[in-house]
């Protein structure tokens, strides 16, 4: 059984999930196997809110070169959307970064 901490891998930090923070919705890298509620219950658990939703989307691995003209292709990954309550309190950590 996966821990919360295998759930949510590490948050998105980037100009436009940082836009969003102001309405309480943040952006995760989340493990590719895991399910909305158990994404819901693993940011409750690890960050003590509470969760309203929950979106989540596979971003597909693009095609890269590697080296002299050998081509590659970066991973397929997944990324989550949450959505915390009005009554919910924010998260702390994105607190210094807006």
């Amino acid at each position: 059984m996966a821990t919360s901490y295998d759930i949510v891998i590490r948050p998105i930090i980037t100009e436009r999930a940082m836009g969003a923070v102001t309405d309480k919705k943040y952006v995760f890298e989340v493990a590719k196997e895991a399910g909305k509620i158990e994404i819901k219950k693993a940011v409750e658990e690890i960050f003590g809110v509470k969760v309203k939703s929950v979106n989540t989307l596979t971003v597909p691995g693009k095609e890269k070169r590697r080296g002299a003209g050998r081509p590659g292709k970066t991973k397929t990954w997944k990324k989550a959307y949450v959505q915390l309550t009005d009554e919910s309190k924010t998260i702390e950590f994105f607190e210094g970064m807006v």
